[in-house]
């Protein structure tokens, strides 16, 4: 764990690579203060718990790429910490159909206090660490890693991976190249299942393309990456995409000063 306590779990600190991976939902906990939210585990294990899989992905990248990672450490029906303060899916009253009876009473004091306790100082750290490598001359490039369900709302999603991004498009064209070059089964999705919002409503890829840092996220189907076989897979996978783009970025010119 990091200096905040729980706000966060920190791998690989002095991580020689350029990358800083987050992964926002990567817990299904729920502190016991919350009673498991009023929910049985069988729900708090789905997808509406946690990004099934994003955890190990992340894990496995890191040691493998040598990269700083920083994970979420609650389940994101507790705080979505890649969700605006302002959003209602920040505390979600509901998710995907089942409603989350602890948190059918949760005012605006409370979503203050999870804001402060897990949101606050988990970007906090992210803005520390890329602040940090901008000082000692590592330009800091953001890689979140997110998983998605299979179904939603009925509707089947084909999609074994998707490159998501907003002003980085050069880095996730790179990325997608390399992985319609290996990915054996499905297409590969330009900003699908979906991209990321425009509304401000995510967090994390809008604030560092803000920053001028380069910034995609994954989101694999989960269950691609739902048992150590898959995980491992697609690390082997992904890994080399991502070495690619850093090649790449490397290579490019300085971008004009504004």
């Amino acid at each position: 764990m990091s200096d905040a306590g729980d706000a966060y779990e920190e791998l690989r600190p002095e991580a020689r690579s350029s990358m800083l991976l987050v992964c926002e939902h990567a817990s299904q906990a729920v502190p016991d203060e919350y009673a498991s939210l009023g929910l049985p585990q069988s729900e708090l294990d789905r997808h509406i718990g946690y990004d099934i899989g994003a955890a190990a992905l992340t894990r496995a990248l890191s040691e493998r790429l040598d990269a700083t990672a920083l994970l979420g450490v609650v389940s994101r029906l507790v705080i979505d910490i890649n969700r605006q303060p302002w959003h209602p899916g920040f505390v979600p009253v509901e998710s995907d159909g089942t409603a989350v009876p602890g948190n059918a009473d949760a005012d605006d004091a409370e979503r203050a206090r999870r804001e402060a306790r897990w949101f606050t100082p988990f970007h906090a750290r992210v803005h520390a660490e890329l602040d940090a490598r901008s000082a000692a001359g590592r330009p800091p490039v953001v890689v979140t890693i997110h998983s998605f369900t299979p179904v939603l709302a009925g509707v089947e999603r084909p999609w074994p991976v998707g490159v998501l991004y907003l002003r980085e498009r050069a880095a996730a064209m790179v990325v997608l190249e390399a992985l319609r070059e290996t990915v054996p089964d499905g297409p590969v999705g330009d900003n699908q299942p979906y991209g990321i919002m425009l509304d401000g409503t995510d967090v994390t890829v809008p604030y560092a393309d803000e920053r001028g840092v380069p910034s995609i996220a994954f989101e694999v189907r989960h269950d691609q990456i739902d048992d150590d076989a898959g995980v491992a897979t697609w690390c082997d996978l992904l890994a080399p995409a991502l070495e690619r783009m850093l090649a790449r970025l490397a290579d490019a010119p300085p971008a004009a000063a504004v």
